[in-house]
């Protein structure tokens, strides 16, 4: 089993798990380009409290066949954006949650993901990955260039906690592309060209962090709690929504509420990437489950390459067995360096979120946005991340 050039994943050295091209640059017509506009519209109608009005009275009819049938992979997922913002924003959007989805949000919904192979809600696709434009386009994708396309509420903070995670995404692309040649120099037995590889991944995973500390300067825990947290949850194990959320006029769900997890970094696709890459495992137990619910809200290329990984990566025997202490060393600083970005995350998690004051049962202080334990999941994860250090 060999691991495919990135673009078999639609991947890029340059991008990551980032699409690979700028959305910025796409351009909607039609009825869905009016359904974009409504939800561009979501910040100035928020506030007001009667959103679910708004967006019953404005939201055009959507044919399927003529509206969305058709639309290039780029559009289908740029209007997956918009929809799922919407979804959102009308399950969210006022002081009770609803039990039903009206038909003008839901079929469009349920046939724009099923057009991209995921959950119809917002995952972490469309949040992140997708929802994201450079400034200038001559310039790479760092913090200092980049601007969210879909908004909530707006403002610094939604921004800045979004495009974090852009930033970190555009920055592991290098490590994701030399995962290839690291499992080729393994099964090759090529030591020196597999400590250089090891070493610069590393080196890379050092900026990863160094990007992800820089949450706090322009995300406020609060704002994010009271502000940005509140429009991302899903319906399963949320206890505002037990039952979940029925879709209206769908036929394949029959009229029966449906439970789908919110998005959630742990959507993310780079830590299990380097799991499957590090031969990490993760104990079976309830918390694994979460883990394994998880992967299947990740777009279906990105599922296939983490697999891939898993299947050809012999990296940790290899490792374990050269007895080649520089090589072993360059191991342990790349488990080390997702441990300590697993642990950041559980800081980050505690502080925006356990420590806040729990103010409805759809924003719980105990329960993730994907509707994870996520304190114990965060934990567990991070300390079977660390376990997998080898002896030198």
């Amino acid at each position: 089993m060999t691991v495919l050039p990135l673009q078999n994943y639609d991947m890029s050295e340059d991008t990551g798990f980032l699409c690979r091209y700028d959305t910025g640059d796409i351009t909607l017509t039609g009825n869905i380009k009016k359904a974009a506009d409504i939800a561009l519209n979501l910040p100035n109608i928020l506030p007001s409290g009667n959103v679910r009005s708004y967006l019953v009275k404005n939201l055009p009819n959507i044919n399927i066949d003529h509206d969305i049938n058709g639309l290039s992979n780029a559009e289908l997922r740029m209007a997956t954006i918009h929809y799922s913002f919407m979804v959102q924003s009308y399950i969210w959007g006022e002081k009770e949650p609803p039990e039903m989805l009206p038909s003008c949000l839901a079929i469009p919904m349920v046939a724009l993901s099923d057009s991209i192979g995921q959950p119809p809600i917002l995952t972490y696709s469309g949040y992140v990955l997708d929802n994201w434009s450079r400034i200038d386009k001559t310039k790479p994708i760092d913090l200092d260039n980049i601007h969210m396309i879909q908004n909530f509420l707006g403002g610094q903070d939604e921004a800045w906690f979004v495009l974090v995670h852009v930033a970190i995404e555009a920055h592991a692309g290098q490590i994701l592309s030399a995962m290839g040649p690291i499992i080729e120099a393994a099964n090759k037995d090529e030591p020196e060209r597999l400590r250089e590889l090891l070493t610069s991944t590393a080196t890379r995973w050092a900026g990863i962090n160094a990007i992800f500390d820089r949450m706090p300067e322009k995300c406020d825990p609060y704002i994010y709690f009271e502000r940005v947290r509140p429009y991302i949850h899903g319906w399963k194990d949320n206890p505002a929504l037990p039952d979940g959320i029925i879709y209206e006029g769908v036929e394949r769900y029959s009229n029966k509420a449906q439970a789908f997890r919110g998005q959630t970094g742990s959507q993310s696709s780079i830590v299990p990437s380097m799991d499957a890459l590090l031969c990490v495992g993760h104990a079976t137990d309830p918390l694994r489950e979460f883990l394994d619910q998880l992967h299947r809200y990740r777009s279906p290329k990105h599922r296939q390459f983490i697999e891939d990984v898993r299947t050809a990566s012999n990296l940790r025997h290899y490792v374990s067995n050269s007895k080649d202490t520089g090589l072993i060393n360059a191991y342990n600083t790349n488990i080390q360096a997702v441990a300590d970005f697993r642990s950041r995350h559980l800081e980050y998690a505690a502080s925006y979120i356990n420590k806040q004051q729990k103010q409805a049962d759809g924003n719980d202080t105990d329960v993730g946005t994907g509707g994870t334990p996520f304190m114990r999941y965060l934990k567990k994860h991070r300390d079977e991340t660390q376990a997998n250090l080898l002896a030198a």
